[in-house]
Parts: structure tokens; C-alpha cells; sequence
């Protein structure tokens, strides 16, 4: 896999509806991150990550975490056995900005074998 450009991007503060992004941009992103889909209100971009056992699913939740603190731009979580759902939004524009992909691209290449 390459690393996708959005990878090497950092979150910047976006706040108002001038930095939501539409949806031909929206759907553009998403071609550079196989798996992410929109959420059912548009205003999230999410994917589950399936792992062979918790201990793999905790140790990835941790490194979203700590790539999530670093980016000043956090996700919400949900996990289980197996599995991480991630949901990304930047609720200061009601809905996405540059700053979930690049959030998403970030945690697809912590996965880049």
C-alpha cells in the first residue's frame, strides 16, 4: 500500500460551516481510503477494523489514540472483541472537514504492512 498524501498532512483548528467540505470533496477523499464510507447523515466518515483478538484490537485503539492526541482531532470508538469501529466528524463545521481524512488516512497508514 502507499502512503497516501493525506497521511502526511496535520490537523488544523476549522470551525464553521465554510470549512465543511461538499460532497464531490468528500467523495474525492474517499477514493484514497479503501473501507471508509459516509455515514447514513453524511456528516461522519466511519470504518471497522477487524483484528484476530482484543489484545490487537486494544493495541491499535491505543496508537489511534495517541495519533489522535497528537492531531489535536479525536474520533469516536466503539470496540468488541475483534474489531474497532472508528467514526470521524469535526463537529465545530456540523460535519467533515480536511481534518477527518486526514485523521483517516493517518490511521490507515498505522496499519500499512
Amino acid at each position: 500500500m502507499t502512503l497516501s498524501p493525506l497521511a502526511t498532512q496535520h490537523c488544523q483548528p476549522r470551525k464553521g460551516a465554510d470549512h465543511a467540505l461538499d460532497r464531490a470533496t468528500i467523495d474525492g477523499y474517499l477514493k484514497d481510503l479503501p473501507g471508509w464510507t459516509v455515514s447514513e447523515d453524511g456528516k461522519a466518515i466511519v470504518k471497522d477494523f477487524p483484528f484476530k483478538d482484543f489484545h490487537h484490537t486494544l493495541g491499535f485503539i491505543n496508537a489511534v489514540g495517541f495519533m489522535a492526541n497528537q492531531e489535536d482531532h479525536h474520533p469516536d470508538l466503539e470496540a468488541g472483541y475483534g474489531h474497532c469501529h472508528i467514526l470521524w466528524s469535526t463537529h465545530d463545521v456540523g460535519g467533515l472537514s480536511l481534518n477527518d481524512f486526514i485523521c483517516a488516512a493517518r490511521v490507515e497508514a498505522l496499519l500499512d504492512r
